[in-house]
């Protein structure tokens, strides 16, 4: 594979492995140190001229091509056999340059269930909030509170077309209070609102802006196309300190680039876990059998994979102008977006084509359910481990149709396009009880991963995500906004009959239920009682100094809601981590020295 590795006298204070969205914030803001001198390795290529990412609306054309790692999971039978693609960015800015756009906190519990210091809700909140740049609309309630306005992520509430508007009425005629700004202040579990978008000015905005334009600093080296293959450790004073990382570039040399303070894997929660095994940290069994030979025997390491699954349900409209399928699909529509697009930066490309947003609870429509009944829980919780406070159903809609020009789920492949006007109801499942793999395929940088989900390999899982497609049936076909305005749907056997029993859902389930792109827990922080725990609540790697994880794949819990703001949030902590471990060793020396 590779022509030969070089041992190169390069030197940085820190080398962060992984420029997507917690690498880039993470890089940014330790380079806010003048005197420290940070590398940035990036798997793939550079942001800048990918108009695609800077394009929101073209986000799906960065999928299957070199701009995607193009995972793929092993057959699961929860899903009837299915393999699922787990479309991720492969560039600079990660996924967050692929991403829905959507900033959906979560509940404020969902991080107080992490139990670790550091890490509550109002911290992970204030984290959240110290990344944005927020814009408001005069339409908006905004809670302004809630909104950041100095960081590099710029963001802003998205206009909506008429179908929209309808299903909020639908939402609300359905029991769901409409608040505005519900998805920022995590403070309600069943409502409906608006989700502000990682856009401003028609721009995508991702986490490469932490370290590119008005950001750029001239002590980040960034470095693209280039793979992390292992990090290396020599012992000092008896234990076992990270010194150096081997990369591989993309005509496959190898080259050992020394590390003077610390190494911060930020690969993903698919590739932070290959990047441990690798380099000897994880479960010795599955180590040993691959020849590698096993420096900490660490049995969590691409354990604990956790995912939000969605379900889609379409639904065509009698009337012409509710959706945006006439800005997409129709005649030249889509020339024509586009060129008012590069001339101007507004229209459907200009931003990302969902709707209207709910939580719910789903407590009384479950309460006779024998399987609710009677499973295991807490005081004060669901059999979901979920409080009253937290969501069990998340709702979200598309304005047009969904394909072609938006991509999407390639197993939906019947839809009403030709000249027609469709929307998507989409039910998001939280707090997922199963709980898949990452594992390696090889020593091999090059070869992905093995991913197994193990969706809906839980019957909660599938209980609760069913009754969410009925109720999301029920609100669109009953709903006040759109009861009167739907004509066809897909699936016409289920979406028309609003009483169908959850059995009939079932299959549908098993079906189509696929990614919401939500993976995160594969090197999780825990107590140290916690043996399945990679890290420690400061984020380092337990059993070896200078090495700490930094993205999703550290959240013990998934949180209800999307993982693009708490990316950015385990970003902001960990930078603050590391300054704080590294200004309390320089008072220490100087301390010695008087």
């Amino acid at each position: 594979m590779s022509p030969g590795r070089q041992t190169g006298q390069e030197e940085y204070d820190f080398i962060v492995c992984g420029g997507g969205t917690s690498g880039c914030v993470v890089a940014g803001r330790l380079a806010e140190d003048t005197n420290a001198r940070i590398l940035l390795v990036e798997a793939g290529p550079h942001n800048k001229d990918l108009e695609n990412v800077h394009m929101t609306g073209g986000w799906s054309n960065n999928f299957d091509s070199e701009t995607d790692w193009n995972l793929v999971t092993s057959p699961m039978q929860g899903v009837d056999g299915r393999q699922v693609k787990l479309s991720r960015g492969k560039f600079l800015g990660g996924s967050s340059g692929v991403n829905g756009t959507l900033c959906i906190r979560g509940s404020k519990q969902d991080y107080d269930d992490w139990k670790l210091p550091g890490w509550s809700g109002d911290e992970m909140f204030r984290y959240m909030s110290k990344s944005e740049t927020f814009h408001n609309k005069p339409w908006f309630q905004a809670d302004e509170k809630a909104h950041g306005y100095n960081g590099p992520l710029h963001t802003e509430p998205h206009d909506l077309a008429p179908i929209s508007k309808l299903v909020l009425e639908s939402f609300e005629s359905s029991g769901m209070p409409l608040v505005h700004d519900m998805f920022t202040n995590g403070e309600t579990a069943h409502g409906c609102g608006h989700a502000p978008r990682t856009v401003h000015k028609g721009i995508r905005t991702t986490g490469a802006d932490f370290v590119t334009n008005d950001q750029h600093k001239h002590n980040i080296d960034i470095v693209v196309e280039t793979l992390v293959d292992k990090i290396n450790f020599e012992k000092q004073n008896g234990q076992l300190e990270a010194t150096s990382v081997t990369l591989v570039d993309k005509t496959g040399a190898t080259r050992d680039v020394k590390v003077r303070k610390e190494v911060i894997v930020s690969g993903g929660t698919y590739c932070s876990p290959a990047i441990l095994l690798r380099s000897g940290i994880g479960p010795k069994d599955d180590l040993e059998k691959l020849g590698i030979k096993c420096l900490v025997d660490s049995p969590g390491v691409g354990k604990n994979l956790l995912d939000h699954l969605i379900v889609f349900v379409f639904y065509e409209v009698a009337k012409d102008g509710l959706t945006n399928d006439h800005l997409a699909y129709h005649g030249d529509a889509a020339m024509n977006s586009y060129m008012l697009y590069k001339e101007k930066k507004e229209g459907v490309l200009s931003t990302f084509p969902f709707g209207a947003f709910a939580y719910a609870r789903l407590d009384d429509r479950l309460k006779d359910e024998p399987l609710w009944k009677d499973a295991k829980r807490e005081q004060g919780r669901d059999p979901m481990g979920l409080t009253k406070s937290q969501p069990n159903i998340e709702f979200f809609t598309t304005e047009a149709s969904f394909l072609a020009l938006y991509g999407g789920p390639k197993q939906y492949d019947d839809l009403p396009i030709d000249k027609k006007h469709a929307f998507a109801m989409i039910t998001e499942l939280f707090s997922p009880r199963s709980k898949g793999t990452v594992t390696l395929k090889s020593t091999d940088p090059l070869d992905n991963p093995i991913i197994d989900c193990n969706y809906l390999s839980d019957p909660l899982d599938v209980l609760v995500l069913t009754e969410g497609c009925r109720l999301g049936n029920e609100i669109v076909m009953k709903g006040a906004g759109t009861k009167d305005v739907i004509k066809g749907s897909w699936p016409a056997n289920l979406a028309h009959h609003t009483f169908t029993s959850r059995e009939h859902w079932i299959p549908h389930v098993k079906q189509h239920a696929t990614t919401c792109y939500h993976a995160a827990g594969t090197c999780k922080m825990g107590q140290s009682d916690d043996k399945t725990a990679v890290l420690d609540p400061k984020l380092q790697v337990r059993g070896v100094k200078g090495l700490r994880v930094a993205d999703c794949s550290v959240m013990p819990t998934l949180n209800g809601g999307h993982t693009q703001m708490p990316a950015y949030a385990i970003g902001e902590k960990a930078a603050d981590l590391i300054k704080e471990t590294w200004v309390e060793s320089r008072l220490a020396n100087r301390m010695a020295k008087l």
